[in-house]
């Protein structure tokens, strides 16, 4: 549960759309008993609990930091006591996430009657055919976004954030530098996610409301940063991979499913193909999509390719699998706007975790050309 400390606010470390990152003094321990003051870093999110100043008192919950959870060792800011936000202004929008917590909080759908797309996505039910990349841990995304630019740059992506991870999109500092860049035109959360350009109740409508509101060549799938994984064939977020090809394929859509791959990761299981793409796409989807692999003559790409293999075989015909070539890839790569980070270890030594994303977006940019020309697949 929620491990509770005061603290005092040094100072503002950092800020970024939607977020400010402090420096804070932290004086009280649990039970209400006062202990030796230790500093550390606090993020909050200002749309929840306002902004603090230096100086002010704030309330802050440290369960995660202390048990070594999450990302980047924050404790969150729950209040700021003696500077409350003002109410926001009335408005339409009765969609509630973060449900029933003591932070829950209220916005507008892009697919509620109060919204001004609700027209449009009322009796909606196809993306017409529109690549959607799925992708089990966030920092795929750039890397996704990489591979799909090298070959169309000018692709206009909406990234549908689910709530495996992260439930606030300001926590994440990709997506704020993927926009920032001109890489990303828009972020939808769906379920309990929240913050993103538009709000959605599901995948579903986060992908109609990509196709139709954003006008996306290409959604990419995936969760928040922070996955939660307990080493169990079942019990991971990730899953939420293969129920986004479902997604994708019942409303017409084209589904193209990124790998989880490593050639650093200290667990086996994440080794090679990791088992979380084998049961997210192997078990949990239940229709169709294509399993793009690196096509180049290194070990581990031949490693993930025989894996591949196996996990499409095992699919009666369901997951079909696309050699995609990586010429050029490194050097796409390299130049993302923001860093490229997956576990801790960046493109130099976890390098296929990236490129087995970006044949991903390779291959949209492929289906997105030949679909241009009106060729056949």
């Amino acid at each position: 549960m929620i491990r509770w400390r005061t603290a005092r606010v040094d100072a503002v470390r950092a800020e970024w759309p939607g977020a400010v990152e402090y420096a804070v003094t932290v004086f009280e321990t649990g039970g209400g008993g006062r202990g030796a003051a230790a500093a550390c870093r606090a993020l909050g999110y200002v749309g929840l609990v306002g902004r603090a100043e230096p100086g002010d008192t704030v309330l802050l919950n440290v369960a995660a930091l202390e048990r070594g959870l999450g990302t980047g060792g924050l404790a969150l800011v729950v209040a700021i006591p003696d500077r409350l936000p003002a109410d926001p202004p009335p408005g339409p929008g009765h969609v509630v996430k973060a449900r029933y917590t003591p932070l829950q909080a209220m916005v507008l759908g892009v697919d509620e009657q109060e919204s001004p797309h609700h027209e449009t996505l009322a009796d909606a039910d196809t993306i017409a055919s529109m690549p959607v990349v799925t992708a089990d841990l966030h920092s795929a995304l750039p890397a996704v976004l990489a591979g799909l630019r090298a070959g169309r740059p000018g692709v206009r992506v909406a990234y549908v954030m689910t709530d495996g991870g992260a439930l606030p999109a300001a926590f994440s500092r990709t997506v704020t530098g993927l926009r920032e860049a001109g890489w990303l035109d828009a972020c939808i959360t769906v379920g309990q996610a929240f913050g993103g350009d538009l709000e959605a109740v599901t995948v579903h409508t986060g992908l109609l409301a990509a196709r139709l509101v954003v006008g996306a060549d290409v959604a990419i799938v995936a969760q928040g940063p922070g996955n939660l994984g307990t080493g169990t064939r079942w019990g991971f977020s990730g899953t939420s991979a293969g129920e986004a090809v479902n997604a994708a394929h019942v409303l017409g859509g084209r589904a193209i499913a990124s790998l989880r791959v490593s050639e650093a990761d200290a667990r086996p299981r994440h080794r090679g193909l990791s088992h979380h793409s084998v049961t997210a796409y192997g078990r949990v989807a239940l229709a169709p999509a294509e399993v793009p692999v690196p096509d180049e003559a290194s070990p581990l790409a031949r490693q993930v390719r025989r894996q591949a293999e196996q996990l499409c075989a095992g699919s009666a015909g369901r997951l079909r699998l696309v050699d995609v070539p990586t010429t050029g890839l490194d050097e796409a790569l390299s130049v993302s706007p923001v860093p490229l980070r997956t576990m801790g270890r960046d493109l130099g030594t976890d390098r296929m975790a990236f490129v087995a994303a970006a044949v991903a977006g390779r291959r949209a940019a492929d289906v997105l050309g030949r679909a241009s020309n009106l060729c056949p697949d």
